[in-house]
């Protein structure tokens, strides 16, 4: 109580903390959810100088696994009239895109294990091409995914993919083959500019790192959408 028997005048309490926005929302605003196929390496602080000078030598084994694996083979037969005739077969990737396409044309099925054998196969490839890139100095695993974290999504065939959509993705995309062209050149001469810069200070300059990643990333979402057939969102024009 004040002196003259009144009671002192007090601010009024602060209102209440609002809520927090709903999950999807930034600001007040509708984010979209990411993209179902998604690439991340892990920046190493330090490489080793050595590996990356012999890079090109060390390579050679696990590149030739992986290309027996996704490369399609020819060979020439010789016909009972003497006449030789080549023959070519196609690739596991190849023939795992056609089987899947008329899988979701006719039957609107993935089958999972389809979907975890390509998986499995993208992050492989995924794990030399980083190695190759020179984003790490741990060699490719086969079984492990090391500092390479590689995700897509698994449909639902019914509910998110268009049975007519694969058809004509191969079309649809041919924008971002167009930019990942040029994106591609300029990964390769990071690639180069990173290799001295390894060999000097044994870094990765960070922007090159965050670079290449990008690329290698916009290149995931693209294989998904038109390769790996996974999803009927259109790949964003981004490198994050």
């Amino acid at each position: 109580m004040s002196n003259d028997g009144q009671s002192p005048l007090t601010p009024p309490p602060p209102p209440p903390p609002s809520a927090p926005p709903p999950a999807g929302y930034q600001g007040g605003v509708p984010t979209a959810p990411p993209y179902p196929a998604r690439l991340e390496i892990a920046y190493p602080e330090q490489l080793s100088r050595l590996t990356t000078a012999f890079r090109l030598i060390l390579i050679i084994p696990i590149a030739i696994v992986i290309s027996v694996l996704t490369g399609g083979g020819t060979q020439y037969v010789q016909t009972p009239d003497g006449d030789w005739v080549q023959t070519t077969t196609a690739s596991i990737t190849g023939g795992l895109f056609m089987a899947t396409l008329l899988m979701i044309l006719f039957r609107q099925r993935y089958p999972r294990w389809w979907f975890d054998f390509a998986l499995e196969l993208t992050r492989f490839g995924a794990r030399v091409g980083a190695y190759f890139a020179l984003l790490t100095d741990t060699y490719p695993s086969t079984v492990d995914h090391q500092s390479v974290r590689l995700d897509v999504e698994y449909p639902d065939v019914e509910r998110d993919l268009n049975r007519w959509l694969p058809l004509v993705k191969w079309f649809l995309a041919i924008p971002h083959y167009f930019v990942l062209f040029f994106l591609a050149i300029g990964a390769i001469f990071s690639v180069v500019i990173a290799w001295f810069a390894i060999l000097f200070t044994g870094r990765y300059p960070r922007g090159l790192f965050d670079y290449v990643v990008g690329v290698a990333r916009w290149g995931l979402r693209v294989q998904a959408y038109v390769g790996l057939l996974t999803t009927d969102r259109y790949p964003p024009f981004s490198l994050r």
